[in-house]
């Protein structure tokens, strides 16, 4: 199987100003957009985190806008990911932001 082929998981945290300047909710608009599904919320020590699952090269694609892009008013500090690992199908229907 070649890199892109498949379904991954992966959970990941972003470190900076990343929360009160609408990251989760343009991490959601970008993950729909991409056509992944998963969740983001902010944490109680300042970072955003959450989980993406989707094929691999959209999973990438996300995971690339979580460290370099953001929302508008965000700084991205450093993005980490951690717990990837290939999935037969997806765990969630949506891409959701938790409270």
């Amino acid at each position: 199987m070649a890199e892109g082929d498949g379904l991954i998981s992966v959970d990941y945290e972003v470190f900076g100003k990343v929360q009160g300047v609408f990251f989760r909710k343009n991490t959601q608009t970008e993950g729909k957009k991409l056509g992944v599904v998963g969740w983001v919320q902010n944490t109680d020590y300042g970072t955003v985190q959450g989980q993406i699952q989707g094929p691999t090269v959209k999973v990438r694609q996300l995971q690339e806008w979580l460290q370099k892009t953001g929302s508008p008013k965000s700084r991205i500090d450093r993005a980490e990911f951690r717990n990837e690992k290939k999935i037969a199908r997806l765990e969630h229907s949506d891409f959701s932001i938790v409270k």
